[in-house]
């Protein structure tokens, strides 16, 4: 079966010499840019710049992000998962791949893809595993549908993306619970580097004000979802909240939008529910755990294991005091509140 990751190394294989150059010295200019972003502080395990649209990242993931404005090249059938991080993306992303490549499964006797990798080594991230490595693969090889995913804020996505008819699948969750899922994140990967713990009080600070890998959640939010008004074909809008709750009718959701709705003889035979199951929570974390994949973000190594935890719906209840609650509770009231529609 042809999924992107693994097939990445291929798409650099027709590369000349001039054009490797060609594209380390894109990378290396890049940097220098970013590199002259006002910093930010935030927390110690990477420093953000901000960027020109607003929003902050690491210097290699804005540069991945620039990369891909300057060489992305969408199709009207290509999917794209958005998602600010720690929203739920790493589930979304196994359960679109899973409904995109059902048939060419269904009579293999090989192990699903997703038996033996990551959703990540499935549906890759643009700034983060396509345009990384002073790489620029040559995508027209892949086929379509092509599935990519991304954290970037809409206003500053390829415009062949925002520009195209090709689809977008958005999710986010709680602010609270975002949040709480992004500080035992960081922890882990603070532990891994023989860091203290950040202080849960350090991290709502950050959060609240949009210091941020990718900024603020609720601008982040704002912008797919003003998106999502006007071309609702085109940019699906989900919750975490509503897919842990009721996961096949949102399975069916999914599959209706990106045109490849379940049969009533698929549904009949079991199908959504074969998803769902090679989806769960507990066979994705499993996987992880023994295939040892990862990503390298500049000089961090970053495995897939660490990107699960079963903190579940309002366990934020569990870590936070009632005004730190209550803060987060305003600002999204402030920025949500006139939005008709928009509700977790």
């Amino acid at each position: 079966m042809a999924y992107s990751y693994l097939l990445l190394s291929q798409c650099l294989n027709s590369l000349t010499k001039e054009e490797e150059e060609d594209h380390r010295r894109t990378y290396q200019n890049l940097t220098k840019l970013v590199s002259t972003f006002p910093r930010v502080e935030a927390d110690d395990i990477w420093s953000l710049y901000r960027h020109r649209d607003g929003w902050c990242a690491p210097i290699p993931m804005m540069v991945g992000a620039m990369v891909a404005q300057q060489h992305f090249k969408a199709r009207p059938s290509d999917l794209i998962l958005a998602s600010y991080p720690k929203s739920g993306a790493t589930w979304l992303k196994a359960l679109l791949f899973a409904t995109v490549h059902r048939r060419s499964n269904a009579n293999s006797s090989t192990p699903h893809s997703l038996e033996t990798h990551s959703p990540h080594r499935c549906v890759p991230f643009l700034e983060i595993e396509v345009y990384t490595n002073d790489k620029i693969p040559n995508l027209d090889l892949l086929l379509s549908p092509r599935l990519f995913a991304t954290h970037v804020p809409f206003g500053s996505l390829p415009e062949s993306i925002t520009g195209s008819n090709c689809k977008i699948i958005y999710i986010w969750r709680d602010p609270k619970d975002n949040l709480i899922s992004w500080w035992h994140f960081i922890n882990k990967l603070r532990a891994k580097a023989n860091m203290e713990p950040s202080p849960l009080e350090k991290t709502v600070e950050l959060f609240c004000n949009g210091v941020h890998n990718f900024g603020s959640l609720w601008d982040h939010v704002l912008g797919f979802w003003k998106e999502h008004l006007q071309r609702p074909h085109q940019v699906l809008f989900l919750t975490y909240e509503g897919l842990n709750e009721d996961p096949r009718g949102n399975l069916k959701r999914l599959a209706e939008f990106i045109e490849c709705p379940f049969s009533v003889d698929e549904e009949k035979g079991g199908v959504l529910d074969g998803i769902l199951k090679l989806c769960e929570f507990t066979n994705l974390k499993n996987l992880a755990m023994r295939n040892n994949e990862g990503t390298q973000i500049g000089e961090l190594a970053i495995q897939n294991s660490l990107l699960f935890r079963r903190g579940g719906v309002e366990d934020w209840v569990n870590h936070l005091t009632p005004e730190m609650a209550r803060r987060i509770d305003e600002i999204t009231e402030s920025k949500f509140g006139g939005q008709a529609g928009l509700t977790l």
